[in-house]
């Protein structure tokens, strides 16, 4: 039970550091290139951070979890 509960976390933490990894990567490049891209009523880098927090967060918890709860 234990070792479950600590997987779960560890899950938890390594997805919150990728979607903040995600979030800056997203602003660089949307303050370099992305300037007019609009999404959820900002534009810009700030734009563009959301979607890159959103996508790190996803994809750091789908590897995560296939990593630490894979069938053995």
């Amino acid at each position: 039970m234990l070792k479950t509960m600590l997987r779960v976390f560890a899950v938890i933490v390594i997805g919150l550091i990728s979607a903040v990894i995600g979030l800056i990567i997203g602003a660089l490049i949307g303050g370099n290139f992305a300037e007019q891209f609009v999404f959820n009523g900002v534009r810009g880098y700030e734009a563009t951070g959301q979607i890159g927090f959103i996508l790190g967060a996803l994809i750091g918890l789908i590897l995560s979890w296939r990593l630490l709860f894979k069938r053995e």
